[in-house]
């Protein structure tokens, strides 16, 4: 190495230096790609992704050959470092000191912290292009590595540790969430609100979403002819089910444009009206909504009734309650709902029906009502009193007021709500654009 000119030797420090980067800025950068990416743009084609995957295929050869290579490479340039300063200022103590502070800050500088930066912010790039400088090198090192990686897989036997990488490359929901949250800027905001919904899919069921039995729109098959015929003509649903004086005694569910084709041709009777009605479909209480949805595609169905373990009907679950849950409401054609908007009034107060869920109530007007116990207001305030109350009365429900104004058939049927203090406005707008 003395017999090299000074500008030979300079130069094999540079190319040392460039050497070590190369190394650090492969380790850093092929350890924070996203591997999804990769395997994206692999199978588009891209020769470096595909090495990328390569790569990482194998980490305990990837790692320790570049670990291999780079302290090599970090130990010839310290000494090369050294005996140069030697040869120009003498064998002195103080002169190793300062080749050693010299040797330590370029590779600090250049051969540590500056690549291994650039490594971590332009990941993708680098990690595809270092990749084909990896190959060659780790097909070189093979055979030192192996003797490294038996010594290493020995000494972890002793000590009693798993030497077995996991393979496991899959994402947990709760991983998949913080990565469509971390996408704001790249998925559109309402495309990352449908892959929320659909996250919480699998902890819905089919009791969060359904219509109460207070308000299931049926027909009594006990009502008079006329009775039936101007309950259908202020029909507002599609399908609505058909039973003989009691709902749990459902007798099967009828497509009203069917019922209007028999007013059309003057033949409605109950018999007719019988014969035309189809058989019922059912849904076990607790169901969770995606086995639901999964039931109705396979059944071809589209409506159930919900029932408990005693058969007794409890609601009512559409297929468009659960897509709703996924891509939000639909401009419904109840007029009901068109005539009083579901928003906070400039008092900030709310009349609300309680047989509405409350899962519902929250979503629309952003408040904090336990959803973990009964699913309608009703029953909220009822397990909150334990009794059915004679009178009128004013509660609270964790931060929410809330004063009965109606009650009828054992049931509260329509409750003031008033709009907690710590609810922010912009929150109320958000609630009423819902």
């Amino acid at each position: 190495m003395s017999d090299l000119p000074f500008w030979a030797q300079g130069l094999a420090i540079v190319v040392l230096l460039l050497i070590s980067a190369f190394f650090s800025m492969s380790e850093t950068s092929l350890m924070a790609v996203n591997r999804y990416k990769m395997r994206h743009l692999a199978a588009q084609g891209r020769r470096g992704a595909r090495q990328v995957i390569r790569l990482l295929g194998r980490t305990d050869q990837l790692l320790a050959s570049i670990l291999l290579g780079n302290n090599l490479i970090n130990a010839a340039l310290t000494t090369l470092i050294t005996v140069m300063t030697i040869q120009a200022f003498g064998n002195e103590d103080s002169v190793l000191a300062v080749a050693t502070a010299i040797a330590a800050g370029l590779l600090i500088i250049f051969g540590e912290i500056l690549p291994k930066t650039f490594g971590a912010k332009r990941a993708e790039a680098a990690s595809m292009v270092t990749s084909y400088g990896l190959i060659p090198i780790i097909a070189l090192l093979r055979p030192f590595v192996w003797i490294l990686n038996g010594l290493i897989s020995g000494l972890m036997r002793l000590l009693r540790v798993s030497s077995e990488a996991s393979n496991s490359e899959g994402m947990t929901t709760a991983e998949l969430r913080t990565a469509v949250l971390e996408s704001a800027a790249f998925i559109p905001s309402q495309h990352r609100n449908i892959l929320l919904n659909l996250f919480d899919l699998e902890d819905l069921r089919v009791d969060d979403v359904m219509v109460s039995r207070g308000r299931i729109e049926a027909l009594d098959l006990d009502d008079d002819e006329a009775s039936l015929i101007e309950q259908l003509s202020t029909c507002f649903h599609n399908n609505i089910p058909v039973y003989r004086g009691e709902l749990n005694q459902v007798v099967g569910m009828l497509h009203v444009r069917k019922a209007i084709a028999l007013l059309a041709h003057d033949d409605f009777t109950k018999e007719r009206l019988i014969e035309v009605l189809t058989p019922s479909y059912f849904a076990p209480s607790g169901t969770k909504l995606f086995s639901q949805l999964t039931q109705f595609q396979s059944n071809r169905q589209q409506l159930a009734l919900v029932v408990d373990e005693y058969g007794e009907i409890e609601g009512l679950v559409t297929l468009q309650d659960i897509i709703e849950e996924l891509v939000g409401e639909f401009s419904g054609q109840n007029p009901a709902r068109q005539g009083r908007p579901f928003q906070w009034g400039e008092d900030g107060t709310i009349v609300v029906d309680g047989t509405c869920l409350v899962r519902d109530i929250n979503r629309r007007l952003g408040l904090s009502l336990p959803v973990d116990g009964p699913k309608t207001l009703n029953g909220l305030i009822l397990e909150q009193l334990q009794e059915i109350p004679d009178a009128n009365l004013s509660l609270k429900i964790g931060d929410t007021p809330l004063e009965i104004i109606q009650i009828q058939d054992r049931m509260i049927r329509r409750v003031l709500l008033h709009r907690p203090p710590v609810a922010s406005e912009p929150e109320a707008e958000q609630a009423g654009e819902h």
